[in-house]
């Protein structure tokens, strides 16, 4: 059983990123932090290590339980690691947001709209 593994190979085989490439890019982009200092992809992750990991607008609080190079089904990829409750209080918090924004904009402008629209534009 490997005791440490690559950030990008980790982040790929937790499933947290569709390719270990994109997961490399987000490492040098630096929104991949671990124990608190900015990771590189080559960076190796042991049990125990907290990362925070920003993707998709998202920010996920983690601590890593299992290490991995190989990916596997969701359920398996969900065992890997924990994440904290004030993560997954935010994550709905953002998710509820961008619900909601979603429902505000979700119907296309009427032609009563469009012109009112075009009317405030000056047109």
């Amino acid at each position: 059983m490997l005791n440490r593994v690559r950030m990008d190979k980790w982040l790929w085989a937790a499933r947290f990123f569709k390719t270990r490439a994109l997961a490399g890019d987000s490492c040098d982009m630096g929104r991949i932090e671990c124990n608190g200092q900015t990771a590189k992809a080559s960076r190796e992750v042991r049990a125990g290590d907290k990362l925070v990991v920003r993707h998709d607008g998202f920010s996920f609080g983690i601590e890593v339980l299992i290490v991995s190079e190989n990916r596997g089904p969701g359920a398996v990829a969900q065992t890997m690691y924990v994440e904290s409750e004030e993560s997954k209080a935010n994550r709905m918090k953002v998710a509820e947001e961008r619900k909601a924004m979603h429902e505000m904009d979700a119907h296309r402008p009427t032609k009563r709209d469009r012109r009112d629209i075009n009317r405030m534009r000056g047109r």
